[in-house]
């Protein structure tokens, strides 16, 4: 009786793989490297936690960053900013310049609930309308 399956194949043409023909190529083993890991060797690859979900959407090469901030954020960080010296008070105004926060553009999101004027490269029409609703100044450098 045979102890192992080496023995056990011993004087056999394929050794338990059917005909000869079915051990040619990768077919046969299912592809190559990490051919099928999405599909028929998904568990394997999916215990290891390597699954990778391919590409998706493009990246524009040519874009720039602008750093950006909303005037509601603006509007609550008042009171830190008047403690660092970045902002002034004069009376009810509050006057700052955004390029000393880093930021080119403000945008429009949040609330504004102080009268400011505000300094930077560009701005929103939301945040330009929200900022002079309340009696403030957006000012483009």
């Amino acid at each position: 009786m045979p102890v192992n399956k080496r023995s056990k194949y011993r004087g056999s043409r394929t050794c338990g793989g059917g005909t000869h023909k079915n051990r040619r190529g990768a077919g046969n083993r299912g592809g190559r490297g990490r051919a099928g890991q999405r599909d028929h060797r998904f568990s394997h690859f999916y215990l290891k936690g390597e699954v990778a979900s391919g590409k998706h959407g493009f990246v524009n090469k040519t874009s720039v960053p602008v750093p950006a901030l909303d005037i509601g954020a603006i509007d609550q960080m008042v009171e830190v900013l008047l403690q660092e010296g970045v902002a002034t008070r004069d009376g009810d105004l509050i006057t700052l310049d955004a390029t000393e926060l880093g930021i080119d553009k403000v945008l429009g999101g949040g609330r504004v609930t102080r009268k400011l004027s505000i300094s930077a490269q560009a701005f929103s029409e939301r945040a330009r309308a929200k900022i002079e609703e309340m009696g403030g100044q957006a000012k483009t450098v």
